[in-house]
C-alpha cells in the first residue's frame, strides 16, 4: 500500500525545531544511557561518546564528556538470553554508580525491523532500576520507526518502505524470517503479545496514533496516564517532526512524575535529545585530526541480508580493489586445523593487499543456518570470531587507512575485539541519517576512522559511496 493512502485520514505533521527539544533536555539535566544491542544504533547521532566496556570508570569517562546521551555497546543481539540479562544488569548498575545523584534515563535501543531480545531487555532494566534506585517503571515506550531507512509505523502497524513509496508490513519481509528473532505480527500491539508470550496482552497495550502524536504535548502526556507496571506503549511515527513531538510529550509526562523506559530504533535518541540531523561527513571531516595511512582501507562484510549482498556486488564491480578475500564459513565449522588454515590464508592475503590498495574481506554468501535459535547464534559467533581474528592480525601487521564493518554483530565484534576500541566518539553519519563514523579514543586503532554500516540500510550503491568517500582523501607521502 502507498503511504499517501495510509496517511490520508491523519492530520499533517507539526513542524518542531530541534532546539525546542534540546532546551527542555538541558533544563532537566538528565543524561540518557543507551544500551545498544548492536553498534548500528549510533548511525543517527553525532558527537556523542560510545563505550564498548561498561565498568564504572568507563561511565565516568563518558559522563565527563557532558553529552546529553551515552551509547553503551552491549552487542546483546548476538547473545543468549542468560548473558543478555547479565550484561543489561551490569550496565544499569554501573551507570547508576558512576552517576551518583546525577539524573539518568535509560534507552533499550534495538532493531527498526523488530529483531532483538524483547521484552527481556526492558524487563531487566526495569528490575534493576527498582532494586537499586527504587524507581518503579510505569511504561515502556516502543518506537521502532526509522524514517530515513524507510521504517514507519502508521495505525499501529509497522512497515518497511520499498520502491515507489510502497509500504510492506514488516512481518511480510525477510526480516521477520530471522533464524533467531523471527515473528508473525506487524501490528505492534500484537507483536508485543507474541514476543512476551502473553505477559502483555495486545488489549492492554497503549497505542498512540498519529492523531495523538500530532495533537500536541499535553495530549501525548495525557494518553500515557494509564500506564502502570511497565505497560507497553506503541507509537505511530512517520517523520522526524513526529519523533520531536513525541519527545516533548514524553518530557511532559516525566515532569508530571511518570517513570518511563524506551525500546526504540536508531533515530529516537537524536529526537529525544533535540539534536539536528547531521549532514554526511566529507572525507576531510572523516580524517580530521588524524594522519591517514598510505595503506588501503579495509572493508569487512559479515551481514547476509539481500541488501548487503547487492551492496557488496556493486562495490566489487565499480571500485578498484587490490584483493577480495572470502572466508569460507563451511571451513570454519569443520575441525580446528581446517579453520586455522582458512584464517591464516585470509590474514596473509589481506595484509598483502593493503600494501597495494583497498581490500574487502567477506564471509561466504551462502548463509549457514541451524535448526534452532541457540545453534544459529553459536554459528554466528563462530563466524564473527573468525572475522575478528583476521582484523586483529591485520591491525598488528599493516594498520589500514580506514575500516568499514558491515552488519550488526560484525561491526560490534570488529570494534570491541578486532580494533580493541573501548572508548570512542561518534562523529556523524557517512550517508544521510545512516551509517556512523566513530573516532577511537586511545588504543591501537587511534587515528583510524571506523565506520559502522548496518546490514539493512542504504541503497544498492551505499557501500560503494562510503568507500569512495574515504578513499578520496589523499594520504601524505611517507606515512605507514
Amino acid at each position: 500500500m502507498l503511504s499517501s493512502e495510509l496517511l490520508s485520514n491523519y492530520p499533517p505533521e507539526v513542524q518542531i525545531p530541534a532546539y525546542a527539544v534540546s532546551d527542555v533536555v538541558a533544563a532537566s539535566g538528565r543524561t540518557l544511557v543507551v544500551l545498544d544491542d548492536d553498534p548500528t544504533g549510533t548511525q543517527s547521532v553525532a558527537d556523542l561518546p560510545v563505550l564498548t566496556g561498561w565498568e564504572v570508570e568507563d561511565f565516568r569517562w563518558a559522563l565527563a564528556q557532558h553529552a546529553p546521551a551515552i551509547y553503551v555497546l552491549t552487542n546483546s543481539r548476538s547473545l543468549d538470553p542468560g548473558h543478555v540479562g547479565q550484561c543489561n544488569r551490569e550496565v544499569v548498575t554501573n551507570a547508576l554508580a558512576a552517576a551518583g545523584s546525577a539524573p539518568l534515563g535509560f534507552v533499550s535501543r534495538s532493531d527498526s525491523t523488530l529483531r532483538g531480545h524483547y521484552p527481556l531487555e526492558p524487563n531487566i532494566i526495569a528490575e534493576v532500576l527498582e532494586e537499586v534506585s527504587g524507581d518503579h517503571i510505569d511504561g515502556v515506550v516502543i518506537v521502532p520507526a526509522f524514517p530515513e531507512a524507510g521504517r514507519v509505523t502508521i495505525g499501529g502497524v509497522h512497515y518497511v518502505r520499498g520502491d515507489g513509496d510502497v509500504l510492506t508490513p514488516v512481518a511480510e519481509t525477510e526480516f521477520a524470517q530471522d533464524a533467531t528473532f523471527g515473528f508473525r505480527n506487524s501490528e505492534l500491539a500484537k507483536y508485543v503479545e507474541e514476543k512476551s508470550a502473553g505477559q502483555f496482552p495486545a488489549s492492554e497495550v497503549i497505542a498512540l496514533d498519529l492523531n495523538t502524536v500530532r495533537g500536541g504535548t499535553g495530549r501525548i502526556a495525557d494518553a500515557l496516564v494509564p500506564a502502570r507496571d511497565s505497560t507497553p506503549i506503541v507509537v505511530d511515527i512517520v517523520t522526524e517532526n513526529d519523533l520531536r513531538a513525541l519527545a516533548l510529550g514524553l518530557d511532559e509526562a516525566e515532569r508530571r512524575g511518570q517513570k518511563l523506559l524506551y525500546r526504540v530504533g536508531p533515530p529516537f535518541v537524536r529526537a529525544r535529545i533535540g539534536q539536528e540531523p547531521r549532514p554526511p561527513l566529507t572525507a576531510a571531516e572523516a580524517y580530521a585530526g588524524t594522519l591517514p595511512a598510505s595503506s588501503g582501507g579495509l572493508v569487512v562484510v559479515g551481514s547476509h541480508v539481500g541488501l548487503t549482498t547487492r551492496q557488496l556486488h556493486r562495490l566489487t564491480e565499480n571500485h578498484p580493489l587490490s584483493r577480495i578475500v572470502e572466508i569460507q564459513v563451511e571451513n570454519l565449522l569443520k575441525d580446528e586445523k581446517t579453520a586455522a588454515a582458512e584464517l591464516d590464508t585470509a590474514a596473509d592475503t589481506v595484509v598483502a593487499g593493503l600494501a597495494e590498495g583497498d581490500v574487502v574481506v567477506h564471509t561466504s554468501r551462502v548463509l549457514v543456518k541451524a535448526g534452532d535459535p541457540a545453534e544459529s547464534l553459536r554459528i554466528a559467533r563462530t563466524v564473527s570470531a573468525a572475522v575478528v581474528d583476521v582484523v586483529q592480525r591485520t591491525l598488528a601487521r599493516k594498520p589500514p587507512r580506514f575500516v568499514i564493518a558491515k552488519g550488526g554483530i560484525t561491526s560490534s565484534d570488529v570494534a570491541r575485539h578486532g580494533l580493541q576500541i573501548r572508548h570512542a566518539m561518534v562523529r556523524g553519519p557517512m550517508l544521510p541519517g545512516v551509517v556512523s563514523l566513530w573516532e577511537p579514543v586511545g588504543g591501537p586503532a587511534k587515528g583510524i576512522p571506523y565506520v559502522v554500516f548496518p546490514g539493512n540500510v542504504g541503497n544498492d550503491a551505499g557501500l560503494l559511496d562510503v568507500v569512495r568517500t574515504l578513499s578520496s582523501h589523499p594520504a601524505p607521502t611517507g606515512t605507514l
